[in-house]
């Protein structure tokens, strides 16, 4: 049989990485081997909704005329219930008819969303590192990626003024996430001020990753760019539900913002879907309602802060000096440099974890050449299995002296 690729486009090897693939096969392929693997890999919520959703969901599911072709925009009443959430949490109006748009999870927004507001051979600014949606959403609409770096040394957040004034110029959007995936930076409104200006000076539309709004600790409260004055003239803003509610597998998610922008989105998705499943609207309208009813620190934050406290003081006891998250579901942990000065490779380290500790994480890589030098940690697992994975790694570590060992502890 022919090994061309005939039937596969040219476009796909511009996806990037498959590196999710490839830690799945590592997976595998250690579970084969009998290794009792402790996955913090994929960010996947570990814990389902609230009991209260799922009745509703299957309520909802059980009802005769909830099985027609739903809007591809959303159903009017939870367009309004998301326009009705971003008013209390944020204090922000956003018009349901033409600034906000139903997802199937932000992830579609983000897929899709070159392909609707640009045309081949135009360019976009994307962060390094970045979640990977972004780059294979523009390669898709073959536009071209410009990169902005996040580093440690800005705190991860975009460094406005290092970027070219080239590449503002050509630019025909910019992503941003904040809070983001793989890094938690954190800014306030100044930062976003900034960042609008700096927008309509080259009229570059802000495309704003909010998927972790709900994730914050230490009581911070992420803001939403479009807080900003006039923000809705140049930005549009992701919102998922898939975190903060533990609803990933339902799909459902939305954008709010430039109602142009929205326009064109909501016109390429009606050519292309036909919306969420009408019980999964219902049910993401109950969980708005309740996180509105509660009135405190959203419930995934809590937990995820709980989660983030005891593993990163674990993994410290055991003597990896990780940074401690500001927000999210993940830990973006740079590798110790060995006594010689030199240092693991993201991509060898992830794969010898996995085979040597049974500890699943996502080389630093997989987000872009920023990356390199760190992994990516999901904290998606109870808090003694968390425990029990700083003990594997501290082991693991110490003896292929990436951190000081224990007395009488050998290394390899």
């Amino acid at each position: 049989m022919s090994t061309t690729t005939k039937w596969r486009s040219q476009r796909l090897a511009r996806l990037g990485s498959a590196i999710f693939a490839e830690v799945a096969a590592w997976k595998a392929e250690a579970r084969a081997a009998g290794i009792d693997v402790i996955d913090l890999g994929i960010g996947s919520p570990d814990l389902p909704p609230a009991e209260p959703l799922r009745q509703e969901l299957s309520r909802q599911a059980l009802r005769e005329d909830r099985y027609g072709y739903p809007s591809s925009r959303g159903s009017n009443v939870f367009r309004g219930q998301a326009a009705d959430w971003l008013r209390h949490r944020f204090g922000i109006a956003v018009d349901p008819e033409r600034e906000l748009l139903a997802l199937m999870g932000s992830q579609d927004g983000l897929a899709h969303l070159a392909l609707a507001i640009t045309d081949p051979g135009d360019r976009v600014l994307l962060p390094d590192p970045g979640y990977p949606i972004y780059a294979a959403g523009a390669a898709l609409a073959g536009v071209e990626p410009l990169y902005y770096p996040l580093r440690a040394s800005s705190r991860f957040l975009p460094d406005l003024e290092s970027i070219p004034e080239s590449h503002w110029q050509a630019a025909r959007y910019m992503i941003v996430n904040i809070p983001g995936n793989p890094v938690s930076a954190k800014a306030d409104l100044p930062f976003f001020e900034q960042l609008l200006a700096k927008a309509c000076r080259y009229d570059v539309l802000i495309v704003h990753d909010l998927a972790y709004s709900e994730m914050a600790f230490d009581g911070w409260q992420p803001p939403s760019i479009l807080q900003v004055p006039d923000a809705h003239e140049i930005a549009v803003e992701f919102h998922s539900l898939s975190k903060s509610f533990n609803l990933a597998g339902c799909r459902i998610g939305f954008i709010a913002g430039n109602s142009e922008a929205i326009g064109a989105l909501a016109d390429l998705k009606a050519n292309i879907d036909y919306g969420v499943f009408d019980a999964v609207q219902h049910t993401a309208i109950a969980a708005l309602q309740a996180d509105m009813a509660r009135g405190s620190q959203p419930a995934a934050g809590a937990l995820y802060e709980r989660r983030r406290d005891r593993f990163v003081a674990a993994l410290r006891e055991e003597g990896w000096q990780v940074e401690l998250p500001s927000a999210t579901m993940f830990l973006w942990a740079r590798i110790p440099d060995l006594d010689n000065g030199t240092r693991w490779a993201s991509r060898q380290i992830s794969r010898e974890m996995i085979r040597q500790a049974g500890v699943a994480v996502i080389p630093g890589d997989a987000f872009g050449k920023e990356g390199e030098g760190y992994v990516r940690i999901a904290i998606v697992e109870q808090e003694e299995r968390l425990v029990e994975a700083a003990r594997r790694i501290g082991h693991f570590m110490r003896a292929h002296g990436l951190i000081a060992a224990s007395p009488g502890e050998e290394r390899v």
